[in-house]
């Protein structure tokens, strides 16, 4: 009897091991390998409308805002692009601030929202109207509290629509800050991005993140906005993405100059917070992702627990031994190679233990995937 729970123990180990590796030599290679030469000196083709919603976001603003406004996208000396900022019945003394800077700025300009849309909570009211009041055909989102990596981050996300494609997604990073929490903030965005990013690339898109998200406005108008989700707080980015991504309509753009970086949470509480309400949107995407992202999870969560039972079933401990350290192996070397492609490099040695910590990660969030999300924006 105990030998054939030891047996079965091991099965179950060895296909676990074995869809983790395959997950990362199909998937996240992609990632961790890609490969594209981007121009700096990219003459502008198509002219842009960057959009950026701001609730109560003054200091923000004054902080990130101008190197949004001092892009290298220019046809002779012109900026071919306009920035609006959109400003949500803010309380603060945001829209004097927006108002301060017109003159310094003819590709500048923001509109006012005084009420708040009854039924559609969160960002997508105010970026709705955004989007339709945009002058170009070609959008480029972002939030108030990012900031771009480069003044080449416009010209950079702009040519991955040199394909014809309608969506393109960028990456957006976190500050560096000393103490665990920014390490664990950041290893979690990073290990989001390598998923999407890797899955975008095999055709299998299902999200992107409003810090640095791309599109065409005629896409978001033949999908009738955010309509099918707008009930729900978050899903602005993440959810029209679903909807609106197919095999070959998008692009990544994996480029140190075309990230944005924001500020990290603080505390636990507060990220927390952050994270389940974006979190609560996966339970509506397409069931063929669902699908491919819980086997992951639960293939992650399911390897040490079954790998720690499977070593006192001593007749198979050699290949107990050998899958774990094929595992390792290549796990190693791909999200070494994914750490620097995003520049998170100094993570690498903290990986093993964000990768136990990951399976935690399961177990307290979770619950937000099953549970109604508090609408708040």
């Amino acid at each position: 009897m105990l030998n054939q729970i030891g047996l079965i123990t091991f099965y179950c180990f060895a296909a676990v091991a074995g869809i983790q590796i395959l997950y990362y030599l199909i998937f996240f290679s992609r990632t961790a390998f890609y490969r594209r030469k981007f121009n700096d000196d990219h003459v502008p083709v198509t002219p842009f409308s960057v959009i950026i919603c701001a609730k109560d976001e003054e200091k923000n603003l004054q902080k990130n805002l101008p190197a949004v406004l001092q892009q290298r996208y220019h046809t002779t000396h012109t900026p071919d692009y306009e920035v609006i900022v959109v400003n949500d019945h803010s309380e603060d003394d945001t829209k004097y601030y927006l108002k301060s800077i017109e003159p310094g700025y003819p590709h500048y300009r923001h509109i006012e929202i005084k009420q708040a849309a009854k039924f559609i909570p969160g960002k997508k009211y105010p970026l709705s109207i955004g989007i339709k009041g945009a002058q170009h055909e070609t959008l480029l989102l972002t939030d108030a509290d990012c900031k771009p990596a480069s003044t080449y981050w416009l010209s950079l996300m702009s040519q991955g629509f040199d394909d014809g494609k309608e969506i393109v997604l960028g990456y957006g990073a976190y500050h560096k800050k000393p103490g665990f929490l920014n390490k664990v903030i950041r290893y979690e965005t990073f290990f989001s991005a390598l998923q999407f990013f890797s899955f975008a690339m095999s055709g299998l898109t299902y999200m992107g993140v409003g810090r640095n998200l791309a599109y065409k406005r005629e896409l978001f108008f033949r999908h009738k906005g955010f309509t099918s989700h707008q009930h729900l707080a978050s899903g602005d980015d993440d959810l029209f993405i679903n909807t609106a991504a197919t095999k070959n309509n998008v692009a990544v753009v994996i480029d140190k100059q075309a990230f944005t970086y924001s500020e990290p949470k603080t505390t636990w509480k507060s990220w927390y917070r952050q994270k389940t309400r974006h979190m609560s949107t996966g339970k509506y995407y397409r069931f063929s992702h669902k699908f491919l992202l819980g086997l992951f999870s639960l293939t992650h969560f399911l390897f040490y627990p079954l790998f720690i039972a499977s070593l006192f079933y001593t007749p198979m401990l050699p290949y107990v031994l050998g899958l774990f350290g094929g595992k390792v192996v290549v796990q190693s070397i791909i999200t070494f190679f994914a750490l620097r492609k995003l520049d998170e490099s100094d993570l690498f040695k903290f990986s093993w233990l964000m990768d136990l910590f990951m399976c935690c990660y399961y177990i307290i969030f979770t619950p937000a995937l099953l549970f109604k999300s508090k609408n708040k924006w």
